[in-house]
């Protein structure tokens, strides 16, 4: 099986793109659907197998599916100890019982894949993380915070943690989309739609690890590391913005190398206001691939270069330094990125002349692969859980993201974060379409081979539509390593996905 990106352009050329436009007088669509929502973040102490003590923090995004049920995808990582690098990619589903005007109770269970730091003493199995939780909120404006009990457990391995108590903290928010149906027609919105972010980017660059630097064996770490990454961001005012971003070791023997951020920054008009110059700062977790980050803790800080195009996307660089305060990890970094825009604040007051509506899907999906190479020399099948994030930039071309991990096999604390393109038909009978798409990102961990880490999927699927907003999808692809030939399997991808209309302004 060699899917390579000519099936893309094959299937770009049999698209009847200018055959299924809405005409330009239809009226403007108007937000079909207005929800509650919530991002919430907890913090969860444990003891571990082999005696020591760490501790999980977590964010999550929650969209109620109704007035007491929500559902959404979150990560999870630890943040205490020396086992930086554990972190699971899943999602929560949670009950709310309403108390009284400020008070709620909720009951949530958490379903992941991921790990990390495997040992004799420390085995994760296949990599599947469940975490039930119980715990009473209180609720003080759009913020809440709350207490509960909780227990982290992966049950093919023996990370389990017994019953203990975990904290909340949580800002209620909306979510307001158009119907899926309103795709390709002009809208107007008196807020941000959607996930409320206003520009998506793919990144790349590398790290040079300072003279402080050594890995977890004990060596001195003084090889380049290659990272690729994605970024979601939102400007609260023009040039002062807040974002998270996620990447993972592309080069350099960093495979199984995992980050994840938050990130404020500011920057100004350089003598022209499409070119901007300013700085930003950033604290996450981290580890994996061998790099000695501690507990996970990790800071970011440095300049910003940023050219907002006349067309629309902005390219930027950046550059500065990493530093975990409780590992043996330093360097410098430099990366680049180029910026797509989603939606935007709607300018009260002024003549809004509104934007597109494109759809957005967020989903879960599992891919099961059935040949998959491990470093010492053994074929096995792993399957994985992932979250997956697409978007469309036309009718028939759209943005596509996916991060996951190992849920069953042999390849606990092995995860993925993928990044592409792909392009779709036209709805066929009964809203069915079909389509192609093509990733690049990173891989590693859980012992499977995937060289310095860069890896690409291509993959060929069908998709049917389960009333307004349910999407079911099956695809059939390849996954391979991007350096040499020493990773290549087969992909079978099912994933069940969210659709919502948001707008392109």
């Amino acid at each position: 099986m060699r899917f390579r990106i000519t099936a893309l352009a094959a299937l770009v050329a049999l698209l009847p793109a200018t055959t299924w436009a809405l005409p330009d007088e239809a009226p403007f669509a108007s937000v079909d659907t207005l929800r509650p929502a919530a991002i919430e973040s907890s913090w969860t102490r444990m003891k571990m197998p082999d005696g020591g003590r760490t501790a999980f923090a977590s964010i999550s995004y929650l969209m109620a599916l109704d007035d007491d049920w929500g559902f959404g995808p979150g990560v999870y990582g630890a943040a205490k100890g020396n086992y930086g690098g554990i972190f699971t990619v899943g999602f929560t589903g949670q009950r709310r019982w309403r108390l009284n005007s400020n008070t709620h109770l909720a009951a949530s269970l958490y379903v992941g894949a991921g790990g990390g730091l495997s040992t004799q003493q420390l085995r994760f199995g296949g990599g599947l993380m469940l975490r039930p939780e119980l715990s009473l909120r209180t609720e003080v404006g759009a913020w809440y915070t709350g207490v509960g009990l909780s227990q982290i457990r992966f049950p093919s391995g023996n990370v389990k943690s017994g019953v203990g108590l975990s904290f909340t903290l949580g800002r209620a928010m909306s979510f307001a989309s158009f119907s899926p149906d309103d795709a390709g027609r002009r809208g107007r919105a008196s807020q941000r739609t959607g996930l409320q972010f206003d520009e998506v980017s793919l990144m790349g660059g590398y790290e040079s690890p300072r003279s402080v630097s050594i890995d977890r064996n004990g060596e001195r770490r003084t090889r380049r590391v290659g990272k690729a990454g994605a970024e979601l961001r939102q400007y609260i005012v023009d040039g002062s913005w807040w974002g998270i971003e996620a990447a993972g070791g592309a080069q350099g023997g960093a495979d199984g190398y995992m980050e994840v951020l938050g990130q404020i920054g500011q920057d100004w008009a350089l003598g022209s206001p499409r070119l901007r110059v300013g700085g930003q700062v950033g604290v996450g977790l981290a580890g994996g691939g061998n790099l000695d980050t501690g507990s996970g803790l990790l800071l970011r800080a440095g300049p910003t270069l940023r050219w907002i195009t006349p067309w629309g996307p902005s390219l930027r660089l950046d550059a500065g330094l990493t530093h975990a305060p409780q590992g043996n990890y330093s360097a410098r970094f430099v990366r680049a990125a180029i910026s797509m825009p989603l939606d935007q604040t709607p300018v009260l007051y002024a003549d809004d002349s509104g934007g597109t509506v494109r759809v957005q899907q967020l989903g879960a999906s599992v891919m099961h692969l059935p040949r998959v190479r491990f470093k010492d020399g053994r074929r096995e099948a792993v399957s994985h859980l992932a979250i997956n994030m697409s978007r469309e930039f036309t009718l028939s071309l759209y943005g596509t993201a996916q991060a996951g991990s190992a849920a069953a096999g042999h390849a606990g604390a092995y995860s993925f974060g993928l990044i592409g393109l792909g392009v779709q038909s036209a709805p066929l009978w009964s809203g069915m379409r079909v389509g192609a798409e093509w990733l690049v990102g990173a891989a590693g961990g859980g012992g499977v081979q995937v060289g310095g880490g860069a890896v690409t999927q291509a993959e060929l699927w069908a998709q049917w539509r389960v009333g307004e907003r349910l999407r079911l999808r099956t695809g059939l692809g390849e996954f391979r390593t991007m350096r040499g030939h020493n990773q290549s399997t087969p992909v079978i991808h099912v994933g069940l996905n969210y659709a919502f209309g948001t707008l392109q302004r």
